[in-house]
């Protein structure tokens, strides 16, 4: 058989179906508009995940007989609220705490250095001290090009002043209007679509309740994590309590690495803090067990619906759309990939030319 006859096998089999071309029409043109107008339309996207995760809340409401003029409103100035709250009290703070962070590192690095020193006069044998010079070198370079890569950020950030206050106007008004003409724009949206749209409508209502239960989820953890680890980091005195605790509550985000990489600063701060101590132990092991709860606990609590997806498979979802959309694609990893299997599991299939029977009297 030829390579033209079995690529014309392979798309009369999938894609002979109408619904089949106008699905991949559909996907191609919305993955297209992502990616080459993505920087550009990054408000209105911004804007559509807040509003996406809002109206389960406006849902919720007009469930218990609220008006749902009144229960857009009540959501609206919550979120407004809310985004004040955060701008006034934990920005500062996260941000004071990074500056104060960063000034300490070489204090860090040189008590770092004193501990490797003393694990070579214990373990001659094992350790050198060319390898701790090599060792200390190396983790120099490494902060010193972080610390570049800060300074040129910074600066270059200057001039996204006006970008930030393009975010800080347009987003709320565009989550205003997507709240309030929800129905208008779907029906528009709609309109603009083939009507025969049947294996759209059985994936999207497929996903609809997974996503959105996903995505409530993931951002109920983080706070949860995120409080749970600033209260007993301050229990224990630890310093940079605010950073710490959001990082580990975004560290969730990544499924299997994030909680590993998270420990590392974990453990940096808290052994410059406390030294090789019973308290450090006993930090780590406190660390420890919110890692357990919030794996065996929390997250089949949150996710009791989770998406059946093989550990491999969530692992290259997240390192390639991370690698693609940033934060939102690390956020949207795990609904994409199942989406994907949705695709793969409800696209229409033909038979193959030796499948095809003929019909008997």
């Amino acid at each position: 058989m030829t390579l033209r006859a079995i690529f014309s096998n392979w798309a009369q089999r999938y894609f002979s179906d109408e619904e089949a071309v106008i699905l991949l029409i559909v996907l191609v043109l919305g993955l297209a508009a992502v990616i080459w107008l993505g920087k550009m339309l990054a408000p209105f996207f911004t804007a559509l995940v807040l509003a996406f995760l809002l109206q389960g809340v406006v849902n919720l409401l007009t469930r218990r007989k609220v008006p749902e003029n009144l229960a857009i409103g009540i959501v609206f100035l919550g979120f407004i609220s809310t985004m004040m709250v955060l701008a006034v009290l934990l920005v500062p703070l996260l941000w004071n705490q990074s500056v104060n962070l960063v000034q300490e590192i070489p204090k860090m690095l040189s008590s770092g250095q004193n501990w490797l020193d003393e694990l070579q006069l214990k373990y001659p044998n094992f350790i050198t001290p060319d390898q701790i010079q090599g060792w200390i070198t190396a983790i120099t370079r490494e902060f010193n090009l972080y610390g570049q890569r800060a300074v040129s950020l910074s600066i270059a950030s200057l001039g996204s002043v006006i970008g930030l206050l393009i975010y800080l106007v347009l987003v709320p008004i565009l989550i205003f209007f997507m709240l309030k003409d929800r129905e208008k724009l779907v029906g528009f949206t709609l309109s603009m679509i083939p009507e025969k749209r049947g294996l759209m409508n059985r994936i999207w209502n497929e996903m609809d309740d997974q996503i959105a239960n996903y995505v409530r989820g993931k951002v109920v953890e983080i706070i949860i994590v995120g409080t749970v680890t600033y209260v007993t980091f301050s229990l224990f005195g630890l310093p940079y309590t605010a950073l710490l605790a959001v990082l580990i509550g975004f560290s969730v985000l990544v499924p299997f690495i994030g909680a590993a990489v998270a420990t590392l600063p974990v453990a940096a701060v808290a052994g410059f803090h406390f030294g090789l101590t019973e308290q450090f132990a006993y930090l780590m092991l406190a660390y420890g067990i919110i890692q357990a709860l919030d794996g065996n606990v929390l997250v089949p609590v949150l996710f009791s619906e989770a998406v059946n997806l093989h550990p491999v498979s969530i692992i290259l979802a997240v390192l390639f759309f991370g690698g693609i959309w940033g934060f939102w694609g690390v956020f949207f990893a795990i609904p994409l990939a199942t989406l994907l299997k949705a695709l793969v599991t409800a696209w229409p299939r033909g038979l193959h030319p030796e499948q095809k029977t003929e019909p008997t009297n």
